[in-house]
């Protein structure tokens, strides 16, 4: 391998020469991935590594590291998807890769690099595809999920190191690795819970919670003034939510309380086209008469830097979905902001975070779809002062887990120590590793010649002739 790895289990100083890969734009206004991504490059950089951060789409000329008062210390760059020279020199360079979404398929490198490949699946696409492409036409529908799970694949065979977002996901991926051939001998040998194949790395917070150096929403928006009960709707509006039970809840709540609004912070996200359910949202609030009163968009997307003012405004937090699949593994980013802020929660039952927002008594979890139940929750978080400020305090003791530095634990010590992943070594290499997983894949052969030869080969080739003559005599033993 090209660049020096340190012996497994020896805790020594190593500066690492890391590579992230994002394929979402760096700049002032920023979704998930590059939030992430940046987190990652600020993190690793200040453990005292060498970084540099890649994005394949834009790179705005004033991209900083938003969120931190630290001063960018990291290279930022930008690589063309299918450009194979520049994605080489940013290879040779590093020790270790880490990428986000499609970089695998576009830089087929990637597939077959001696360097030691982290894949960063916080993101399950082939669920989230379930939802997100029921707007389309059948075929094409089939194809993107399809087209999903194929490059999920692709990246479970070769990763040294999938990270995950939560125990809910880490469950989903085992079963997948399992499937593929990553579960072996070689992998289970000497690491028997596969901590070093597959680790949680949740969606992380700045440990410094917001600062309120600017009006936002309050004297601001029309209608908003300081005792307006603000219930934000951080992130944006896609499929899977269900943001049109949430806007006739806060309709009804509003005709007996006029301080309750809603605010939807985002409705424009960078870099994907806006989904049916956007307009849906505009057209239910106009037709209820909430429109512009109790119900305010947001059209914009706000720069990543600028939001702590408007969490800092807020009453509460709230997200909402649908009950399916992509439910149940999802990881909802949103709620970080909210436990960054400090906000009380209404959220929806069946996901990893309604989980911790029941078992914290951070706020109020409520079945999917129902109306009374949310309009109830709402107008617990949002009106009872003495409820909200105690979910305060206890969001205040939860924070800290999510900071940055703690959640990329797993990622900070591959970097102390680099490794590829058992079976890649014993492979000799992951487009090897891949190549044999394929006969994973196919169905075993039925009872007759064939088989036997193929075991009797096998018996030769990995005990010798003793193992093959012993396996002969308990076969004839057997009749």
């Amino acid at each position: 391998m090209r660049g020096k790895l340190r012996p497994r289990g020896r805790r020594v100083k190593h500066v690492t020469r890391v590579l992230i890969v994002t394929g979402s734009e760096l700049g002032t206004r920023m979704a998930g991935p590059a939030i992430r991504a940046l987190a990652m490059a600020r993190v690793l950089t200040a453990d005292g590594h060498q970084v540099v951060l890649a994005t394949t789409s834009r790179l705005d000329a004033d991209a900083v590291a938003a969120g931190s008062d630290t001063p960018v210390q990291f290279e930022m760059t930008h690589v063309r998807p299918g450009d194979r020279a520049g994605f080489a020199r940013l290879e040779r360079a590093a020790e270790i890769i880490v990428f986000q979404g499609h970089a695998m398929e576009q830089f087929p490198a990637l597939a077959r690099t001696d360097r030691v490949v982290v894949a960063d699946a916080y993101d399950p696409m082939h669920l989230e595809m379930l939802e997100q492409g029921k707007e389309k036409p059948r075929g094409e529908w089939d194809y993107l999920v399809s087209s999903r799970v194929r490059l999920l694949n692709q990246q479970l065979t070769r990763a040294d190191l999938v990270l995950c977002a939560s125990q809910r996901q880490r469950t989903l991926y085992l079963g997948q690795l399992a499937s593929l051939g990553r579960i072996s001998p070689a992998t289970y040998e000497n690491d028997p819970h596969a901590q070093r194949l597959l680790a949680v790395a949740p969606f992380g917070l700045d440990p410094v919670p917001p600062r309120h150096d600017r009006p936002a929403l309050r004297g601001v928006v029309d209608g908003i003034g300081d005792n307006s009960r603000i219930a934000l709707w951080g992130g944006g509006l896609y499929q899977w939510f269900d943001p049109l039970t949430l806007i006739r809840a806060v309709h009804a709540l509003a005709q007996r309380d006029p301080r309750v609004v809603l605010v939807f912070l985002g409705t424009a996200h960078p870099g994907v086209d806006a989904m049916g359910i956007v307009r849906e949202s505009y057209d239910l609030a106009q037709q209820l008469g909430a429109l512009g009163t109790s119900v305010i968009f947001n059209g914009d997307w706000v720069p990543f830097a600028q939001r702590g003012a408007f969490y800092a405004e807020a009453t509460a937090g709230v997200s909402t979905h649908h009950a399916h699949l992509e439910t149940e593994f999802s990881f909802r980013t949103r709620i970080l902001d909210y436990l960054w802020a400090g906000l009380p929660m209404v959220v929806t039952e069946g996901d990893s975070f309604a989980d911790l927002v029941a078992q914290q008594e951070l706020g109020v979890v409520v079945p999917a779809n129902d109306q009374a139940a949310l309009e109830a929750a709402l107008e617990r978080v949002l009106c009872d002062d003495a409820f909200a400020e105690a979910c305060r305090a206890r969001v205040a003791q939860v924070r800290d887990e999510f900071a940055w530095e703690v959640t990329l634990a797993p990622l900070r010590e591959l970097a102390r120590n680099p490794r590829r992943a058992a079976d890649v070594e014993r492979a000799g290499g992951r487009a090897r590793l891949a190549r044999s997983l394929r006969a994973v894949h196919r169905a075993p052969l039925p009872p007759g010649v064939r088989r036997d030869a193929l075991m009797a080969a096998h018996y030769l080739r990995h005990g010798g002739l003793t193992e093959l003559k012993a396996r002969l005599a308990t076969r004839r033993a057997k009749g």
